[in-house]
């Protein structure tokens, strides 16, 4: 797993906000629900981040039907030794995972070209060893696009899923390529090549989920795993955009949010000082509201999600009420989510981190005295959770 490389000069952010729509799912105590959008926070990284303003033309749409080719490439001194069906079987789960992960609201059309693209430089060229660069990246992306050129017409994709052979062990990492739209970068039969994802060994240890992780990249989620220290000190196993392994990969109710998968009407906002009681319907599930969202800051909110251990979940180490912390202002990799652990002692079972036991159960209360917020959950059941949320 790996971030977006990208060239050292910045890309300029979108600053246009969501439209506002109210919440009619769940009542306050303190007024009218307040309008969704003064819970939807601004991005401040320029790249990927927890803002709601995606730059749509640096990240590609995530709802409704997205064109992927899938090319097979080996090398001069990595020749291919197998066929290519079983690397595109090992990866097809992939398209279902994020169809339920998107609430039917995503939609991967894959198509798999199968033959092995020989590749014109050695895999040990490319710089992947080395620590690899945007122009690096980018150039070992455009020479498999115009290998593959003879065979494909790129016009048809929306993006390219680019696998090395097993014997090209100097291809470790799977990085995703977002294009830089101040550089000439990849064209092919007209159509400028914008969203990749060019797959390393460690596609055989994470498995199709990896795919959903690097694809989810292209539309403009962060990494939630630490850069450096403790790699999954910030949400342990809880979405693939942390550790793809986890126990409870379904993506965040924020990032369901910011990718169009929950509607405004799903989300219940509390902006300021007031409380406010709701009943959340568990992230695996589609209807009700879904997030409970208190503001803190410019940049910066409490959310509260029910979570299950079922559909993408089902291994789940812990259920109850997920709360977290989101800041749109962190960068990627330094932590723009972090968990708040319910069960902070608690000795986690084989197979799940300290973290992975962080959901709170009813009659457990979260308090922020920094910030005056309170989340308390007051009852659960199969489907859901209810919590209420209070702000000084």
């Amino acid at each position: 797993m790996t971030t977006p490389l990208r060239r050292l000069r910045p890309l300029a952010a979108a600053v246009a906000l969501i439209p506002c729509l109210s919440v009619p799912t769940a009542a306050a105590t303190s007024g009218a629900p307040a309008p969704t959008a003064d819970c939807a926070l601004p991005g401040r990284t320029g790249w990927t981040d927890e803002g709601h303003d995606t730059d749509r033309n640096q990240f590609q749409p995530s709802t409704g039907t997205r064109r992927v080719l899938t090319l097979f490439v080996d090398f001069p001194d990595a020749p291919a030794t197998d066929p290519t069906e079983p690397y595109a079987a090992h990866l097809a789960p992939a398209a279902d995972w994020m169809f339920r992960a998107s609430h039917e609201r995503l939609r991967l059309e894959s198509t798999a070209l199968h033959r092995w693209i020989r590749m014109p430089a050695d895999s040990t060229s490319y710089g992947f060893a080395r620590g690899l660069t945007f122009e690096a990246h980018e150039k070992y992306l455009r020479d498999a696009v115009a290998a593959a050129d003879p065979y494909a017409d790129f016009s048809r994709y929306d993006m390219v899923y680019v696998v090395p052979a097993r014997t090209a062990s100097a291809i470790p990492f799977s990085p995703t390529y977002l294009f830089d739209p101040a550089a000439p970068g990849i064209t092919a039969d007209g159509t400028r090549l914008k969203w990749a994802v060019t797959f390393g060994q460690d596609m055989w240890r994470w498995g199709h989920k990896v795919a959903a992780h690097e694809t989810a990249h292209t539309f403009g989620l962060p990494d939630l795993y630490s850069f450096t220290g403790a790699t999954h000190r910030y949400v342990g196993g809880w979405d693939v955009m942390g550790d793809i392994a986890g126990r409870a990969p379904q993506y965040l109710g924020w990032h369901s949010w910011k990718l169009g998968w929950t509607r405004d009407a799903e989300v219940a906002c509390l902006p300021g000082p007031g409380r406010r009681t709701v009943r959340l319907t568990s992230a695996e599930r589609p209807g009700g509201t879904r997030i409970a969202v208190l503001r803190t800051g410019e940049t910066t909110a409490y959310v509260a999600e029910s979570r299950r251990a079922e559909g993408n979940d089902a291994s789940a180490c812990s259920t109850g009420v997920l709360i977290y912390k989101v800041d749109s202002a962190t960068p990627t990799g330094e932590g723009p989510v972090r968990i708040m652990n319910a069960n902070p002692t608690a000795a986690p079972p084989a197979g799940c981190t300290p973290l992975d036991l962080a959901a709170y159960a009813p009659g457990q209360s979260f308090t922020d005295p920094a910030t005056g917020v309170r989340i308390d959950v007051v009852a659960g059941g199969r489907t859901g959770d209810t919590v209420r949320l209070s702000k000084e």
